[in-house]
């Protein structure tokens, strides 16, 4: 089997060509068509990563996986969908009074990829995440946060990656928020986990995923 770091490279740069063309602006978020209980909302804020770009049924996609497993558990919450093909750290910073008009408990954040991609630089990615946990935290009261890693291709050089991954511990430690480590952990460049593109995750990757997100997330919503 390929490491998933060793393909990683390519498995994001094809992450932005895949992700062009896609409208960036946050759709409805139909994912939830269910109005939860005030504050028992746990939006997921990201990416194609997350909307499940190229799936066939948008409920194959790993935030719908963690709303079986909430159901199976008997807590009670309500997952909501929100992550936008060719998203950057900006377009969810402007998105996130949207996405905060209903109250919420959790705020799992998943951004950064499409910056990577670009070469955008570290410090901004940071202060918009940063402006994102603000934002959410001035609800009353507060959801909890979690922080999804994520990976820079090596396209910048050692020093970008380094910067580039470090934020997102470094957020987490920063704000008293859960960290989720690298998103695609076991999926990325692992091509049978993958669709044609070789990076958006199949079903069966989006399984994977949703177990690994759910391992953190768990003791979070107990």
């Amino acid at each position: 089997m390929i490491s998933s770091y060793r393909r990683l490279p390519l498995a994001l740069a094809l992450l932005a060509a895949c992700s062009r063309g896609h409208d960036a602006s946050l759709p409805g978020a139909d994912a939830d068509t269910v109005t939860p209980p005030a504050g028992r909302r746990i939006v997921f804020l990201g990416t194609s990563l997350t909307a499940g770009y190229g799936l066939a049924d948008p409920a194959l996609a790993y935030p719908t996986l963690i709303q079986r497993r909430i159901d199976a558990a008997g807590l009670g919450y309500r997952v909501v969908n929100a992550g936008v093909s060719g998203a950057t750290s900006a377009d969810s910073r402007r998105s996130i009074d949207w996405v905060m008009a209903e109250p919420m408990s959790v705020l799992v954040i998943e951004t950064g990829a499409n910056d990577g991609l670009r070469g955008l630089d570290v410090d901004s990615m940071r202060a918009n995440i940063q402006a994102i946990i603000d934002r959410a935290r001035r609800q009353s009261p507060p959801p909890r946060i979690a922080i999804v890693g994520m990976e820079a291709p090596p396209n910048y050089g050692p020093a970008y990656t380094r910067r580039f991954r470090e934020v997102f511990p470094e957020l987490a430690r920063a704000n008293g928020a859960t960290f989720i480590p690298f998103l695609l952990t076991g999926v990325a460049g692992i091509d049978s986990l993958n669709q044609a593109d070789g990076i958006h995750p199949t079903p069966a990757g989006q399984r994977i995923i949703a177990a690994h997100v759910w391992r953190v997330l768990e003791p979070l919503l107990r």
